[in-house]
């Protein structure tokens, strides 16, 4: 079965990734995906862009409303996802704990819904 992997990091953490610690951030983040593409489960995925880059947009009343930045009230934000192909939700939360980021944000895990005919 296929579940994404959806990693939410603090703007804490994500910052890290800019700064002296840099290395041990990105090292951490490569011996993961590693490890997944190892065992042979990493179907895709990709790191994001900062969350400054986004830009949101909702339609109310057929009008559209267009806003930079995220716009969620959160103290974390997406930072990348990984499409993973293991066994059961079991398995997926294993590799979902390893990630560096799920001890000072979170991974949320969610099955990915079949294509219409399969």
């Amino acid at each position: 079965m296929q579940y994404a992997l959806l990693y939410n990091e603090t703007p804490a953490e994500i910052a890290r990734g800019e700064t002296a610690a840099a290395p041990e951030y990105w090292g951490a983040w490569n011996a993961y995906m590693g490890a997944m593409a190892a065992a042979g489960i990493m179907r895709g995925g990709n790191a994001l862009m900062p969350p400054a880059t986004a830009t949101t947009l909702r339609i109310t009343d057929g009008k559209w409303q267009v806003e930079d930045g995220p716009f969620a009230d959160t103290k974390e934000q997406l930072g990348g996802f990984v499409i993973i192909d293991v066994a059961d939700l079991d398995a997926a939360l294993e590799w979902a704990a390893r990630a560096p980021c799920a001890s000072a944000g979170s991974v949320e895990v969610r099955p990915v819904m079949p294509s219409p005919g399969q």
